[in-house]
């Protein structure tokens, strides 16, 4: 093996919106899976009913996530919801550190301790 790493995913566009029905058939999953998730505050419809929501593009990828943690884990919902806010958070933190170890760049809190 050359070392190298090989990352496959799928590109979802944000602007793209779902109904209820598209987000359950996207994600493999039944309504009412998806109106716990929508109670659990993982992902946020605009619209007033399940008949009615529109979801993101972002909506399906964090749904997919939380299913995924569900079946490889056994997580619950609160568990796997919990799970996904620490994943997010350590994406942040890392685009952080990247942005901070950028060759060249200049960083305010490095000029407030001269």
């Amino acid at each position: 093996m050359s070392g190298k790493t090989v990352v496959h995913g799928v590109l979802i566009e944000t602007s793209v919106e779902f109904g209820t029905r598209e987000l359950c058939r996207a994600c493999a999953v039944r309504e009412d899976w998806l109106i716990a998730l929508v109670a659990e505050g993982v992902i946020e419809p605009h619209g007033r009913s399940p008949a009615a929501w529109r979801f993101s593009g972002e909506s399906l990828r964090r749904a997919r996530i939380v299913r995924r943690l569900q079946r490889d884990l056994d997580l619950n919902l609160a568990g796997a919801a919990l799970a996904l806010e620490l994943i997010e958070e350590n994406e942040r933190l890392r685009r952080r550190l990247a942005a901070r170890s950028a060759p060249g760049e200049e960083h305010p809190d490095e000029h407030a301790a001269s």
